[in-house]
């Protein structure tokens, strides 16, 4: 009885070792349907292919672009911001900026009033060649304009600050090429350090500080009173020996600090 029991249970454990062949064959069935599907998959209708891509490619051929605060391909982006112009309005505001960029009326002045200046240089620059005053009178392009520099022995006396007859001339060559222009003018005097009295120099005048403002006022007066031009364009002042240009321990230096500047300034009059 015992023996026929254990040859059964050997027999019906051999059937249970055999069931796994089921799974297997159920797996490479599915993997066959896998793989016929794939294949199917991979030979796309040539027509259907060439509709998709023209719909995705006029799909963001239209769409703007979110990072230029646009509304997206989807257009749900940015509901909040503006958005991009059309296409066609950019390309026409484009070719505007490039082809007929307007100045303003005060940048047209700037300009003007530039080439005035440099035209003004040049004519000084040449009287002054040809009239040999080379060391009396000096010219410069500087940032707040043409500075024209006039040495103080070419105007006036020691410790005086009345023109000299010899200058008259100069100073009525200065003024017609002034009478046009539209920007202001500044006269400013300047002396060197060495103070002096009215005792030792016969002046008139207290200190450094008034001689270098009578100065300047002198050639005020001549463009006002000689040579009539406007007073409305015209400013002066006296800095005595408070800006120098040369080293006032030498007598070179302290001759280039004793002058008179007269500047046309890079500023449009109101």
């Amino acid at each position: 009885m015992r023996a026929r029991n254990k040859r059964r249970g050997r027999q019906e454990g051999g059937g249970h070792h055999d069931r796994w062949m089921i799974t297997y064959a159920d797996l490479i069935t599915l993997l066959l349907i896998f793989f016929v599907v794939m294949y199917a998959m991979s030979s796309p209708d040539a027509r259907k292919y060439e509709v998709v891509v023209h719909s995705l490619q006029d799909t963001f051929r239209k769409g703007d672009s979110i990072l230029e605060q646009g509304s997206g391909i989807t257009g749900t982006a940015d509901h909040y911001t503006s958005k991009n112009p059309p296409a066609a309005k950019q390309q026409t505001s484009a070719k505007k900026d490039a082809g007929s960029t307007k100045l303003t009326t005060r940048e047209q002045a700037f300009r003007k009033q530039e080439k005035e200046l440099q035209n003004l240089m040049g004519v000084i620059q040449k009287y002054i060649s040809e009239n040999k005053l080379e060391n009396q009178i000096f010219v410069a392009d500087q940032p707040r304009g043409i500075v024209i520099t006039l040495n103080d022995r070419f105007l006036f006396d020691q410790g005086r600050a009345a023109l000299k007859q010899g200058s008259a001339s100069t100073l009525s060559k200065l003024a017609s090429l002034f009478r046009d222009l539209k920007t202001p003018i500044s006269i400013e005097g300047h002396t060197d350090n060495i103070p002096f009295t009215r005792t030792t120099n016969s002046s008139i005048y207290k200190d450094n500080w008034e001689l270098s403002g009578a100065r300047a006022l002198s050639v005020l007066r001549f463009f006002l009173d000689k040579e009539h031009l406007s007073p409305a364009g015209f400013q002066y002042a006296g800095y005595a020996e408070t800006r120098p240009v040369g080293d006032n321990s030498t007598e070179a230096g302290r001759q280039k600090n004793r002058r008179v500047e007269i500047t046309v300034l890079r500023q449009l009059q109101q």
